[in-house]
């Protein structure tokens, strides 16, 4: 895999497959990212667009545990999101369900792998694998890219300002 230039997101949907690939790359150390996906405070601070809160119901971020969370615009919830975490490997990979409430039959298997890319940089890729094409397409079309886009934007900021 190549490196991404800048701070591009990409989010490829494998034709072939019922799959999202999205990768990034971020100016911190696996080990500084991997935090910052795994500790609820710093979750809460970046995960989900600009124009909306993100409130952490629970969160149990370890092999096993699992975690609920709400998406907040003006003070109402307008969605929520909850999983298992699978498997918890600090610093280079991080496997958990993902379900929409709104969709409760619809599971995303999702695995982020944190790999160093030099010069204190980290590569994340993550594959989420879903059960039909319609379901795949149904979360590509919910606007889910500008979600992760306008959320790494601001793990950036706290990256650089988090130790």
């Amino acid at each position: 895999m190549t490196s991404t230039t800048g701070r591009e997101t990409r989010v490829e949907a494998d034709p072939a497959l019922p799959t999202i690939r999205i990768v990034r790359e971020f100016d911190a150390p696996p080990a500084r990212v991997f935090r910052a996906w795994i500790e609820p405070e710093l979750v809460a601070r970046w995960l989900g667009p600009d124009n909306h809160e993100t409130k952490i119901d629970f969160w149990d971020g370890r092999t096993g545990g699992s975690y609920r969370y709400s998406m907040h615009q003006d003070g109402q919830e307008i969605a929520a999101f909850y999983g298992s975490f699978h498997e918890v490997r600090p610093g280079t990979r991080l496997v958990q369900t993902f379900t929409y409430t709104g969709v409760p039959d619809g599971v995303s298997l999702d695995t982020a792998a944190f790999e160093p890319v030099g010069e204190g940089r980290t590569r994340v890729t993550i594959l989420s694998v879903v059960d039909t094409f319609a379901a795949r397409d149904a979360i590509l079309a919910s606007g889910m890219e500008k979600g992760v886009t306008e959320g790494y934007a601001k793990l950036d900021a706290l990256l650089a300002t988090e130790e």
